[in-house]
């Protein structure tokens, strides 16, 4: 899949402000639709009202579990990723227990994966797509690429850079790094102050196959002018 051809198709169109209401929910769900992104990304508690109006229009309904901090026992987190799918939630956005990860507990952040990736896949009626909130802002290099081989090997199918409320959002150097660290064993989520079109084509160029934004629709619009503009200057020189 070409981005300079169908750019909306890697576009997870997100809302996860704590004070949005289901208004705005809604008004998500019609623009993710009149575009035709890729999925939404909601809060759990929206799951089912995402759901329910993207019925029959080809965008997937994505949450996020544990979100923002990771800190949650596994059980907890394991249980709101079953819910979240039993809704209706065809993709997952899971945070890494980040303070395990950097006490070097590397076998329990594993466990904690494989056990919700399993609950979650476990209650769907279909695939279910998972991926690993890593929060790279609190991350060094190597940690970067030891985060992305433990999900890989916890059998994530992204890695995803960070949730947009930690220090730092997505870097196209990070997510080179992420995408040489998976080796083709899973893909790179880019997310976090992806807000115009150029950073949302570095991010691809860098190696990402998904942009979690809330600057979906802006990106579009941009990316939308400039294929016009292209076409009128290619008709200009005929």
């Amino acid at each position: 899949m070409d981005p300079l051809v169908n750019l909306a198709a890697y576009i997870d169109h997100t809302l996860l402000r704590p004070e949005a209401g289901p208004g705005e929910v809604a008004g998500l769900a019609d623009e993710a639709r009149d575009w035709a992104f890729h999925a939404v990304c909601v809060q759990p508690v929206y799951v089912e009202l995402a759901v329910r109006l993207l019925q029959d229009s080809g965008v997937a309904v994505c949450t996020v579990i544990d979100f923002p901090h990771g800190a949650s026992p596994t059980r907890v987190r394991a249980f709101a990723a079953r819910e979240a799918v039993r809704q209706g939630a065809t993709e997952i956005d899971v945070v890494m227990p980040i303070g395990l990860f950097l006490a070097g507990e590397y076998g329990r952040v594993e466990e904690d994966l494989r056990l919700i990736f399993s609950t979650a896949r476990g209650a769907a009626a279909g695939p279910v797509t998972v991926k690993v909130i890593l929060e790279t802002g609190f991350l060094s290099d190597l940690q970067k690429q030891e985060a992305a081989r433990l999900a890989v090997a916890a059998g994530a199918d992204f890695v995803k850079t960070s949730t947009g409320f930690g220090p730092g959002g997505a870097r196209v150097e990070d997510v080179r790094l992420l995408a040489a660290a998976v080796a083709g064993r899973a893909q790179v989520k880019a997310s976090g102050g992806i807000r115009n079109l150029e950073t949302a084509l570095a991010m691809l160029e860098a190696g990402a196959t998904r942009l979690g934004t809330s600057s979906g629709v802006a990106i579009m619009k941009e990316w939308q002018a400039g294929v016009v503009n292209a076409a009128g200057s290619e008709r200009g020189k005929e």
